[in-house]
């Protein structure tokens, strides 16, 4: 049975004196291609003090809970329904020349850099997946929990934001690169996507330094593709 995210960590925090709570989610860590993508969603008060506040987000849970087809159609009504939400990302590239940790951290400082276009997030909290920190020091508050984007429901609103966000992205990557199926795989690992690898090579917008590029490409710089590497930048939106 699928978990149905609450706001009892939320109400929590704002009674201990935090001002705002922040859910942060990470999308694309394990793709071998395409950007990482982080979600940053702050609910409003009066969604947070509901009895029915996973209604009120129209159904919102972790992204991978979820199918495409249901994520696109609650797209919308979770962008409008939250205070403020923002993602921010790094490229393929970035992840290579970085590493994914510092790679991780730099995306969400550009998502909370948006955020904060938005909000003051001075006395915020921060409530992220995991038992890793990749928020600290952009953010003075942070809360790690397991399961977190389902368990948390601005959590969960992150998880969809990133997710729908990066989707699209590979989507219309996937006008330029049709052969490695990125409108269906949106990068990850499938057969379909090795076969792919195997027979072409990467494309532009594959992370060439991952282990994968050593099973599956043994022929490293023998792709003459066109190169087209997107310019790393926010993906903005206002509540």
């Amino acid at each position: 049975m699928k978990e149905t995210p609450t706001t009892q960590l939320e109400r929590v925090l704002l009674r201990k004196g935090s001002s705002i709570v922040i859910g942060i989610d990470e999308v694309g860590k394990g793709a071998w291609a395409g950007p990482l993508m982080i979600g940053a969603a702050v609910l409003s008060r009066d969604v947070i003090a509901s009895d029915d506040a996973a209604a009120l987000m129209g159904g919102a849970r972790d992204s991978k809970q979820l199918s495409e087809m249901r994520r696109e159609e609650m797209f919308d009504h979770v962008a409008a329904t939250c205070a403020a939400w923002s993602t921010g990302y790094v490229t393929h590239a970035e992840c290579d020349a970085m590493g994914m940790n510092a790679a991780q951290r730099l995306a969400t400082k550009r998502a909370i850099e948006s955020l904060a276009k938005q909000i003051d997030v001075s006395k915020a909290t921060a409530v992220i997946d995991g038992r890793w920190d990749f928020v600290s020091p952009h953010i003075s508050q942070v809360v790690t929990q397991v399961k977190a984007d389902a368990s948390v429901l601005s959590v969960s609103a992150a998880s969809v934001l990133a997710k729908v966000s990066r989707d699209r992205m590979m989507r219309e990557f996937a006008n330029d690169y049709s052969l490695w199926s990125f409108e269906t795989n949106k990068g990850y690992p499938c057969p379909k996507h090795r076969t792919a690898l195997q027979g072409y090579g990467p494309s532009a917008l594959h992370r060439t330094s991952w282990a994968f590029m050593e099973n599956f490409v043994p022929w490293l710089g023998g792709s003459t593709l066109q190169q087209h590497e997107p310019q790393s930048q926010l993906e903005f939106r206002s509540a």
